[in-house]
This record gives structure tokens, C-alpha cells and sequence, in this order.
């Protein structure tokens, strides 16, 4: 667990967006612990980006290389008239 001053946090605030484990904020002069923060569990970017269109959006279970290949062959297919 990392330990983390009140004046360093005032600086650098973004240390929270990045949390990727517990820190404690901690009082140096009176040598207390004012706080433990824990990061968050990681939620699902889908319902946040995709707004009133979240319920119509396919999961997949390919990776991120093998849709913009896809994506890619679509595209090139639709602009010279290839078979897809």
C-alpha cells in the first residue's frame, strides 16, 4: 500500500485515474491517517458511450485488431466492389 501526503495530492490530483492499487492519505505533521483509497473495479465502457442505443449493440468475443481488420476489408470491399 502506498502512503501519499496531503500536499502531494493537492498537486497531482489525476493520481486517482490512475489508481491501479490502495494509497494512503496520510496527515505528515500530526502522523495520521486520514484516509485509504481503494480503486475502483473496472465497469463496462459499452453503457456509457453507446447512451439510447446500449440494448442494440452485439458483444463480440473478437479483439480489437481483428474487428478493425474486418471493418477495414468491409470498406475496401464497399469502395472497389469486392465480394465481402
Amino acid at each position: 500500500m502506498l502512503s501519499i501526503g496531503i500536499g502531494e495530492l493537492q498537486k497531482n490530483t489525476s493520481i486517482f485515474s490512475n489508481l491501479t492499487e490502495a494509497i494512503k492519505i496520510v496527515d505528515k505533521r500530526k502522523k495520521q491517517v486520514l484516509a485509504v483509497v481503494y480503486p475502483s473495479r473496472n465497469q463496462s465502457v459499452i453503457a456509457n458511450l453507446a447512451g439510447k442505443y446500449k440494448k442494440r449493440i452485439i458483444k463480440s468475443d473478437l479483439s480489437l485488431e481483428q474487428i478493425k481488420e474486418e471493418a477495414m476489408l468491409h470498406a475496401m470491399g464497399d469502395k472497389y466492389g469486392l465480394p465481402s
